[in-house]
């Protein structure tokens, strides 16, 4: 059975940073694509950035150079450096994870909805003016 924890969420001030951890187990990691989404209250869920089981990236344009997204495969943990937040990055951050089929992480990252995800709980992060 697919378990993912997210820890790692806070409070902090505009300009600040926070990392965001996944703990993974259940199945084999590195198989998987790894991912951060996001929901706003009264928005729709977002792709935030996500990893390939290739090593490849993709990060939505919001976050790009920002936010760094990251794993370590003897840990089965996933993580979210994230630098200069900003109060619109205040959201409900989810982990999420995919057994890829035909597609690659950029697609995913833009149209999870199409595919069926494994998710985390989620963990908030609130970013103050």
């Amino acid at each position: 059975q697919v378990q993912l924890v997210e820890s790692g969420g806070g409070s902090v001030q505009s300009g600040g940073s926070l990392r965001l951890s996944c703990a993974a187990s259940g199945y084999t990691y590195s198989n998987y694509y790894m991912g951060w989404f996001r929901q706003a209250p009264g928005k729709e869920r977002e792709g935030v950035a996500a990893i390939g089981s290739d090593g490849t990236f993709s990060y939505a344009n919001s976050v790009r150079g920002r936010f760094t997204i990251s794993q370590d495969n003897a840990k089965n943990t996933l993580y979210l450096q994230m630098n200069s937040l900003k109060p619109e990055d205040t959201a409900m951050y989810y982990c999420a994870a995919v057994n890829p089929s035909g597609y690659n992480v950029d697609w995913w990252l833009r149209l999870w909805r199409r595919v069926s995800n494994y998710w985390g709980q989620g963990t908030q992060v609130t970013v103050s003016s």
